[in-house]
């Protein structure tokens, strides 16, 4: 992939497609070919196929997806299965007729088993049972996995994948209704501290322990691999560390500046009890995390703010 090499973000809106076109601007690229959803519905056989076969990309970061918390994994079961597995299946496919260069693959932790061994190994995929609250984005993730090795396999098609691990960084989701945890507690903080409320609520026990990487660090990583990486097994991204759920409420809730009282809503799930990643096969392949958690939240409540301003959830 050399600075005037023909790329096509999907989904370069979003907190993991922008980051990764942040990246690669700064890395001096600039022959981009960027399509909005309103644009180029992806889920549309077609307009994909017409899309490539017009464009012809050389290379393809695959970051569209639809996303949410436990609460829209659970709800929308039908449309995260359907959309995004339309999706991967429509953009991977083009990407094999139109001869593309290479395409990278976004995945999720979520891939893995809800009882797996921690942490996460790469190999542990489809090696149990999966979380059932998120289940049908999972399942439509590892078909995407799946579709990329048979491609390799059948076609030899250099068409990787990756897995970060939970995301957080500028161009989050903010609304309450299906946005992910780090996100959904900095506005929660926020908007308690604005309004003197006396606590903030938080879902099911604070126990469940998570990882989290900033979005400038996993886009860093896609650039690293799409330029150094051509094997077939996929790559967990993350940083290896991880807090529960309650002391990240802690974190964000220095950050924020919020003095009142915390309080746990029982009836609400937990999910997976952890999700660490093993990224030993990452950091062999050369490249590790550089963003400490509470810096990248501070930057995180830095932009949320200018957000915040023009109420843009």
């Amino acid at each position: 992939m050399d600075l005037n090499s023909k790329i096509y973000i999907a989904g370069h809106r979003g907190m993991v497609g922008s980051a990764i076109l942040r990246n690669l601007q700064n890395k001096g690229f600039s022959n981009f070919v960027l399509k909005t959803s309103s644009e180029l519905d992806l889920r549309d056989q077609k307009q994909v196929a017409d899309f490539f076969e017009k464009e012809k990309p050389n290379y393809v970061f695959l970051a569209a997806a639809k996303v949410g918390g436990i609460q829209a994994n659970n709800t929308y079961r039908a449309d995260f299965l359907y959309e995004n597995l339309m999706i991967q299946n429509n953009v991977i496919h083009s990407a094999y007729t139109n001869k593309v260069d290479k395409l990278l693959f976004l995945g999720s932790s979520c891939i893995y088993p809800k009882l797996a061994p921690q942490p996460l190994k790469e190999e542990y995929l489809l090696s149990g049972y999966l979380e059932d609250t998120n289940e049908p984005y999972a399942i439509a993730k590892i078909a995407g996995i799946k579709l990329c090795e048979s491609y390799r396999r059948q076609y030899d098609c250099n068409f990787i994948s990756v897995m970060p691990t939970n995301l957080y960084g500028p161009n989050d989701n903010y609304n309450l209704n299906n946005s992910h945890v780090l996100p959904a507690l900095i506005r929660k903080f926020h908007e308690a501290k604005l309004n003197n409320l006396p606590f903030v609520e938080m879902w099911g026990t604070g126990s469940p322990m998570r990882e989290f990487l900033h979005a400038d660090d996993m886009a860093d990583a896609c650039v690293y691999l799409m330029k150094n990486y051509n094997g077939s097994q996929h790559v967990n991204i993350g940083t290896g560390v991880d807090l529960s759920i309650k002391d990240l409420a802690l974190l964000i809730q220095k950050i924020v500046g919020y003095t009142g009282e915390i309080k746990h809503d029982l009836t609400k799930p937990d999910g997976t009890p952890r999700k660490l990643m093993d990224v030993s096969f990452l950091h062999q392949q050369g490249w590790k995390h550089t963003i400490d958690l509470e810096e990248g939240i501070k930057q995180v409540y830095d932009d949320f703010k200018k957000k915040e301003n023009v109420k843009v959830w």
